[in-house]
């Protein structure tokens, strides 16, 4: 997988089926995810949302599984977040945001966490995010991802991100501007 974003923002009648596909056999193959739903109406809500559709489909791109881990009552949006075992692999190797990007000298990475999430229509995962989707399963053994980041931190130079070890979510600060194999980020989406 590639860190690159698609342009183009629409899928095929025949890339459509596909992910709706896979999308449905995550859910019903992770039910403790989201326990009480049912699927009818989760496709429902993405029928009549196509245009979220290109968005699931860069996460699902990207290998973040994405999966149905919530419902907004209020609102009567679906919660979708990346439920990859690992920070998913296509968003990996990259610093926070733009001005980490722009601010490194030498040895700059592909693209940045904040762009990347932008373009493709989906937002970080806040630290009480990423430790609600720890509690459905456990995540980021190996790996790290990068979450939205305080504007104080983040104006002296730092970013947040969060993995899960020793039986605990962690959360910790980097300079903004650093970048890892194995830290990439998490997104969510509602529908």
């Amino acid at each position: 997988m590639t860190n690159k974003i698609s342009n183009k923002k629409e899928l095929s009648l025949e890339q459509r089926e596909e992910l709706i596909g896979a999308l449905k056999a995550r859910f019903e193959k992770n039910m403790h995810r989201h326990e009480g739903f049912e699927w009818a109406e989760v496709q429902a809500k993405l029928d009549a949302n196509i245009e979220k559709l290109w968005s699931l489909n860069e996460m699902e791109r990207t290998d973040g599984e994405p999966d149905v881990v919530g419902h907004d009552k209020k609102t009567s949006e679906y919660i979708f977040n990346d439920c990859s075992a690992e920070s998913p692999k296509g968003r990996r190797s990259i610093c926070y945001d733009r001005e980490a990007l722009e601010s490194r000298k030498k040895h700059k990475p592909e693209n940045n966490a904040i762009d990347m999430a932008t373009a493709m229509g989906i937002e970080l995962l806040t630290e009480e995010q990423y430790r609600a989707l720890q509690k459905l399963e456990t995540f980021d053994r190996k790996t790290s991802s990068w979450v939205q980041t305080p504007s104080d931190i983040r104006e002296l130079g730092g970013a947040l991100y969060c993995d899960w070890r020793f039986g605990h979510v962690f959360l910790y600060h980097n300079g903004a501007d650093s970048y890892y194999g194995a830290r990439g980020f998490r997104g969510s989406l509602r529908i």
